[in-house]
């Protein structure tokens, strides 16, 4: 884990994907918005993900020097408990998905395992991405005091974000409850590490609350184009499992809540 001197003792699960970070040592940041030409380090990579090697491209100076300098997708104690809740729950519901139904499904990524990543309370509602071998999703759970037990699994709702639109599926699942999932990646053939999955994950995160990103065309389609050309491997190196296939109808069997999977 890397670690850095600035907020929170340097423990980096306490930042999120959207922290601008600063050298302490010339005052340079890092916006992850912009990512590094100097290091040919993509935008919408978090300060996270920078490989370990990488250091200021001003002075020079480690990772380990930087400190917080914005956070927009930091929670406080009270929220981070809170979303721990709920993402636990989801991410239960979709072990017992994986186990009971999924395992021997050809299309699955057995390198791959379920996890909540890039979680944060949006205009009072949590949303983050739900990873899977079987589906990379965004998914948004229901604020405080909202009842989502009543959505009706397949319903489709539009969503707007500072990026654009994004259609939602509605669903239910036994302990997590009704929820909202916008597929991104299914299936996941062209990841080849969790590592790998986490960062697209953040990515996504990141690029969702970015305005430059904003056009009238299906913006979940264009994040989910532009992280497949991430994937795609180079012309010298084999290609990973199979490619993806980008279509919503793969997993939306999986999500609906007592519904056949595939």
């Amino acid at each position: 884990m890397t670690r850095f001197e600035g907020s929170f003792l340097g423990a980096e699960d306490k930042i999120s994907a959207q922290a601008i970070m600063e050298c302490k040592i010339c005052w340079t940041p890092y916006d992850p918005a912009e990512g590094d030409d100097y290091r040919q380090v993509d935008p919408g990579t978090p300060f996270t993900a920078l490989p370990e090697d990488w250091s200021c491209p001003n002075c020079s100076a480690p990772k380990e020097q930087f400190m917080v300098l914005e956070d927009p997708g930091s929670v406080s104690v009270a929220e981070a408990k809170r979303l721990d809740e709920l993402t636990s729950r989801l991410v239960a519901d979709f072990r017992e998905i994986w186990h009971s139904k999924m395992r021997d499904v050809p299309m699955v990524n057995k390198l791959l395992s379920v996890e909540a990543v890039g979680w944060q309370v949006v205009d009072g509602r949590p949303l983050g991405v739900l990873i899977s071998p079987w589906f990379l999703n965004l998914v948004q759970l229901p604020g405080e005091g909202e009842d989502w037990s009543g959505l009706r699994a397949g319903d489709k709702e539009m969503i707007a974000f500072p990026s654009g639109e994004y259609e939602f599926i509605h669903n239910t699942r036994e302990m997590s409850g009704g929820y909202k999932a916008c597929s991104l990646f299914s299936p996941m053939g062209a990841f080849s590490s969790q590592k790998q999955a986490q960062e697209v994950a953040q990515a996504v995160m990141i690029a969702l609350f970015d305005t430059e990103n904003r056009a009238e065309t299906d913006r979940a389609a264009d994040i989910r184009a532009a992280r497949e050309a991430d994937l795609a491997p180079k012309e010298d190196e084999p290609p990973v499992l199979s490619e993806p296939r980008t279509r919503r109808a793969v997993i939306t069997g999986a999500m609906a809540s007592g519904g056949e999977v595939g």
